[in-house]
């Protein structure tokens, strides 16, 4: 476990850095395209820099503003704290600051660059919806999200995949208004230019596969970390089934922080590629996993 968290610390530095030269490599294409040269490069590598610090220090509210989730306290929903406050105290971690989305679909999610600075939100769905140590088994698996420092990695994650889309999208309208122009300066600028596009459809590919193989990896790891915590695999096996069984997705899903959640919040889909470029491994994996334990 305390391997899992030093290398989740070394995989946030490497994969900021990873998303700042793909978003360098746009910039410098987006330049040469263009005719803006080393002004639009400049221009990509502070975007890069400024989008990678604010992931790393705003990142959560941006999550938390996109779920719609609101903050309480105690007196708000006392059951709901209590249970929070206990499972720190036996998982050693400081309490987070707990936040309930208004939706009766059933699913959490923890974020935040460190556990002193960590927060989880649930639906009031799934504290309608679950029984007390399932909803135990749920709470946990998100503890442990924060103490495995998945929270930082992918947070992080969530904006510079956003950026990264976003550059994409501005090259391929480059090519759209300056591809001619390009074409005529010779075979250096049709080399250029077809590298160009290539670079601009794959980078948002390259990005989404990194956060898709991050997610489901790190969903395994919580699960057993959260079992562990509890001691009661089974109580999180049981909220994964009823969650499978309760098909309503999240009314505020959204692709750049589908990763963030206990389970997918959107509606599951049984095709091969929705399975591929799902977020989550299967539940009947997680289940399967947590009840071989």
């Amino acid at each position: 476990m305390y391997n899992q968290i030093i290398s989740n610390k070394r995989k946030s530095i490497f994969i900021m850095v990873l998303f700042i030269i793909i978003i360098i490599a746009l910039g410098w294409v987006f330049g040469r395209i263009s005719g803006y040269g080393y002004e639009a490069l400049f221009f990509a590598i502070a975007i890069s820099i400024v989008m990678a610090l604010f992931s790393y220090f705003q990142g959560d509210r941006v999550a938390l503003w996109t779920a719609g989730a609101k903050p309480i306290e105690k007196n708000d929903n006392p059951y709901v704290y209590r249970m929070i406050e206990n499972l720190c105290i036996t998982a050693g971690l400081p309490l987070p600051k707990i936040y309930l989305i208004p939706d009766s679909s059933l699913n959490a999610f923890a974020c935040g660059r460190d556990p002193k600075h960590a927060s989880i939100a649930l639906t009031a769905g799934i504290v309608e919806k679950l029984e007390n140590e399932e909803l135990e088994g749920v709470i946990a698996h998100e503890l442990a999200h924060i103490k495995n420092y998945d929270i930082r990695l992918m947070t992080i994650i969530i904006v510079l995949v956003g950026i990264i889309m976003l550059l994409s999208d501005w090259l391929l309208h480059s090519f759209l208004f300056n591809g001619n122009e390009q074409n005529d300066r010779g075979r250096l600028g049709l080399i250029l230019f077809i590298a160009g596009i290539v670079l601009a459809i794959l980078s948002p590919l390259i990005a989404k596969l990194i956060q898709l193989t991050v997610s489901r990896k790190r969903e395994f790891l919580a699960d057993a970390s959260g079992a562990l915590l509890t001691r009661y695999p089974e109580g999180l096996a049981k909220a994964l089934e009823k969650i499978s069984q309760y098909k309503q997705p999240l009314k505020k899903a959204n692709h750049a922080t589908a990763h963030l959640y206990f389970s997918n919040p959107f509606q599951e889909n049984k095709n091969f590629l929705s399975k591929f470029f799902s977020t989550h491994p299967p539940i009947e994996d997680r289940i399967k996993s947590l009840r071989e334990m």
